[in-house]
């Protein structure tokens, strides 16, 4: 994975995808960085990686997560996730 970069904020989700072959969740989500403008970053989660189950936890909750996401075959890509206490 390359461009890795580091966000904080809230997790929403823009699409669930279709499973992957192995029947694996995929998800199309967001990163509010700014919520007064509603701004952020959008990326998806890697297929047949326990990152989709574990994103599951933090999708639409009012709690900052920090996440690092970077680009790899040419899509922004969920990298790790981080609960901040």
């Amino acid at each position: 994975m390359k461009n890795i970069t580091r966000h904080t904020g809230k997790i929403r989700l823009h699409e669930r995808l279709k499973n992957s072959i192995n029947g694996n969740p995929q998800f199309i989500l967001g990163v509010i960085d700014d919520p007064k403008r509603g701004l952020g970053w959008t990326f998806r989660t890697p297929k047949d990686s326990v990152l989709g189950y574990e994103i599951q936890n933090y999708i639409d909750r009012d709690m900052d997560i920090t996440i690092t996401i970077g680009t790899q075959y040419n899509t922004c890509m969920l990298n790790s996730i981080e609960r901040i206490s």
